[in-house]
């Protein structure tokens, strides 16, 4: 050591690490060959902490088989702690995107636990013959079988988080339901007056969309959580004691509390990305019906006085450099965006599960950094729209109401009552007098004035999908 730096050796020659680092020699690699993204590996928290548990299963796997000294199988697994709590997520500096099937990112997280636990038997960092990167902390392992548990578990820590959000903004379109239940409108197909509606029926409509979104996302989350520890290179299982085969999946699921299943078949699991693809189709399902309901949002807020109008969102920042008072709909309007990188990012997984050769996919870093980006921004995403939007919507009511009673979608509802060419008459002669289909109704006899009356009131059947007379 000298010069602030170590000198480290890998079978390619040698190379200097900053004394100062705890990876070692292959992330320095790394590092100068793929400054690709800007993106360190450290900032997908969920990914460093899931191969954090990954490496402890096996290191006290590994111990308790007597396959590594005690000791070594304690220190390891107490620098996975510390790697998993998120003290040391600055120790991942190598690029999301990188080449190698993700022997990068294993290398990575092998270097630092071992020098990890180096610190903690009290030798300095880089003393590799005391605790090995590759023979203590990779034991057993294969990026091949280590890297798709880690990012299949990653996922479901992270999907965790998603659901969280996602029900509490469903929730948050229930209550504004529950808050417009009395509110009448005009529904709408193709841009055109259609039918009567109310609006809390409109938001309710959000919040059921939302709830199933929920729950596929969870069926499609229960997927990933079959993994191949134990496989190795190609799911022959070479290199690993077959004890340890049959026990570090166990082992994982006790370190995580997540109860993960063996893949059925090794060699399969290896190279399968289905789990991923249907993931992350998943995920484009719910951020493309989140991107509609604010592509709604966007369009009943229109105006305030030429446009829709029959909502208003909360102002969150001046819309124009140019025109004063210009407020727009930010909020809704960056969801939308979240929705476009979630859909290019099936597409990457698409891509990337299609391209995987023979016994092994050599582009899972590309899916593994487009889902858990998809996620986290989509988790980001239903916490703003919820706190800065969703909850302080609030209804034009009076327009609401007079659009409604004007409407000649009122006459869609007398159709099992006068049948549909009358009720087409009464909306023709409407639209040509400016007068309400109900009124002409009323004074054609074809409705007494308290039964018009009633049909306008909250609890009307025109708002509730039954005939409006009998």
């Amino acid at each position: 050591m000298s010069n602030g730096v170590r000198i480290e050796k890998d079978s390619l020659g040698t190379l200097a690490v900053p004394n100062s680092a705890l990876w070692g020699i292959h992330t320095e690699r790394a590092l100068l060959n793929f400054p690709i993204s800007g993106i360190q590996l450290g900032t997908h928290r969920h990914l460093v902490r899931a191969l954090a548990c990954v490496k402890k299963a096996a290191a006290l796997t590994n111990s308790r088989l007597g396959l590594i000294p005690a000791d070594i199988g304690q220190a390891i697994a107490s620098a996975c702690d510390t790697v998993a709590s998120g003290g040391v997520d600055h120790a991942f500096p190598i690029d999301v995107v990188q080449g190698g099937a993700g022997t990068s990112t294993n290398m990575n997280a092998n270097e630092v636990i071992a020098n990890l636990a180096l610190e903690l038997l009290g030798h300095a960092r880089g003393s590799y013959e005391v605790v090995d990167p590759i023979g203590h902390v990779n034991k057993c392992q294969s990026t091949n079988d280590v890297y798709p548990t880690a990012v299949r578990l990653a996922l479901v820590f992270a999907v965790e988080e998603l659901l969280d959000r996602l029900g509490l903004l469903s929730a948050s379109f229930a209550e504004r339901g529950q808050a417009f239940a009395d509110i009448p409108k005009v529904g709408r197909t193709q841009l055109q007056d259609a039918v009567p509606m109310t609006l809390g029926q409109e938001f309710t409509a959000f919040s059921v969309t939302l709830d199933e979104d929920h729950r596929r996302l969870g069926e499609a989350a229960g997927l990933l959580k079959e993994c191949s520890l134990g496989a190795t290179a190609i799911g022959t299982g070479i290199t690993a004691d077959p004890l340890y085969v049959k026990r570090v999946i166990d082992t994982l699921s006790d370190v995580t509390g997540v109860r993960l299943v063996r893949a059925r078949d090794f060699i399969e699991a290896t190279w399968d990305t289905g789990a991923f693809m249907t993931f992350s189709g998943t995920l484009k399902r719910t951020a493309i019906k989140l991107s509609k309901i604010c592509s709604d949002l966007r369009l009943l807020s229109s105006g305030p006085q030429t446009g829709l109008a029959e909502i208003r969102l909360p102002p969150r920042q001046a819309g124009s450099s140019i025109m004063p008072g210009k407020v727009n709909p930010v909020i809704p309007e960056v969801i939308n965006q979240i929705a476009f990188f979630v859909a290019g990012a099936d597409l990457t997984v698409t891509m990337a599960a299609d391209n995987g050769q023979l016994q092994l996919n050599a582009f899972e870093p590309a899916i593994a950094h487009a889902l858990l980006q998809s996620v986290s921004w989509l988790t980001n995403g239903c916490d703003v729209l919820r706190e800065l939007c969703v909850t302080g919507v609030e209804a034009n009511e009076a327009l609401l109401r007079s659009r409604a009673r004007a409407s000649t979608g009122q006459a869609t509802a007398l159709l099992p009552f006068v049948g549909y060419t009358v009720a087409a008459g009464l909306a023709h002669r409407a639209l040509v007098s400016g007068r309400s289909v109900l009124e002409i109704a009323v004074n054609e006899g074809l409705l007494l004035p308290a039964e018009a009356e009633a049909l306008m009131g909250p609890t009307s059947r025109m708002f509730s999908g039954e005939p409006a007379c009998q």
